[in-house]
């Protein structure tokens, strides 16, 4: 990997808009959530507020969006002209979820589009969907609904909480309940991860890239009835530091409390994941029989599937009864390298 130049003299080249610097780095801006290319004509931003990437890949999965004015997803005075209509399409509805079938009936070939995502950016076309969608969610939460960021900017850790004394106050309710859900992102050895805690304790902490967070973050805002809003809380620290922990190979066990609504027999199934040593992997079978039904194997694969708290409870360690490692929603290279790292620091 070629290291990428000082941030000032990155910073310099994007405020000269210096063409020399196009397919070397990309800028971030904390600030406004989006990324540009160093020759980006808008409103430069000051040196405090930037972050540098060396691809547009790396700056989706740490949480910006792209932006509109420069359009860093094209290839730089390059983007192929037959592209350029879906580009404008996806700008213009960034919330869209674009299946293969509605590529075709436009006249787009999936895998043509997949390969050029692929080739110039690293990631598949549907993965760029996904990121932009849920970094535009979380920007949306970031700026927070009045009734939510006003609780929490009160102190309050619950909805219902804050709904009856507005309405204690007030004469009428705001109509909220359930709890709020602190959410913020950090970034480890494998990815940029999102963190979600209650006062109670841990209940998301998901690889932002995942396929199914959209569905997870929704099923963990329906069941527990909550709103979320980015923001600091001591907990996320702790997350983030016993985190740091593991992947230095100095920490086998967490100790954070969870908060983990699911089935009956999700819990057996997450309890049991918790309980399985550092180091050790077990069959999707030997686990059903560890849950007390060896007949669930694909129940216990499917509970395994639908986890919300990756790494802190080990679903990385249930592997394929001839020894393969298949099944993990973080991705199988993801998946090597933690069972590799905890066999090497056992």
């Amino acid at each position: 990997m070629i290291a990428l130049p000082s941030p000032d003299e990155m910073y310099q080249a994007l405020l000269d808009k210096n063409s020399q610097y196009e397919g070397v780095f990309i800028v971030a801006v904390k600030t406004t959530g989006i990324f540009c290319r160093p020759t980006c004509s808008a409103r430069k931003p000051k040196y405090k507020n930037v972050e540098f990437f060396s691809s547009t890949k790396d700056a989706l999965t740490s949480g910006y969006r792209a932006c509109k004015v420069c359009r860093p997803m094209k290839d730089y005075q390059s983007s192929p002209e037959w592209l350029e209509p879906l580009l404008k399409l996806v700008e213009d509805e960034p919330d869209k979820k674009w299946k293969d079938y509605e590529l075709t009936k436009r006249g787009y070939s999936p895998s043509r589009v997949r390969r050029y995502f692929n080739r110039t950016h690293g990631i598949t076309f549907q993965a760029y969907l996904r990121m932009s969608r849920i970094n535009s969610a979380f920007l949306k939460i970031k700026e927070g609904q009045t009734v939510t960021r006003s609780a929490f900017e009160q102190g309050y850790n619950s909805l219902s909480g804050f709904s009856e004394t507005f309405k204690n106050m007030t004469g009428f309710s705001p109509g909220t309940e359930g709890q709020i859900i602190t959410i913020n992102r950090v970034q480890t050895p494998l990815g940029s991860m999102m963190i979600g805690v209650t006062d109670e304790g841990l209940c998301l902490l998901e690889f932002t890239d995942r396929k199914m967070i959209e569905t997870q973050l929704s099923v963990l805002k329906r069941r527990m009835k909550s709103e979320m809003v980015t923001g600091k809380h001591p907990l996320i620290d702790a997350v983030s530091t016993q985190l740091d922990e593991y992947f230095e190979g100095t920490r086998k066990v967490f100790d954070i409390p969870l908060v983990v609504p699911g089935t009956e027999f999700q819990q057996k199934v997450w309890n049991a994941l918790i309980e399985m040593p550092y180091g050790i992997t077990r069959s999707y079978k030997q686990q059903a029989n560890v849950v007390g039904d060896v007949k669930a194997v694909r129940a216990v694969a499917r509970a395994n599937g639908e986890n919300r708290i990756s790494i802190i409870i080990p679903c990385h360690r249930i592997i394929g009864s001839d020894g393969s490692i298949v099944g993990y929603g973080g991705g199988i290279p993801r998946k090597q390298w933690l069972l590799k790292h905890e066999f090497e620091n056992q």
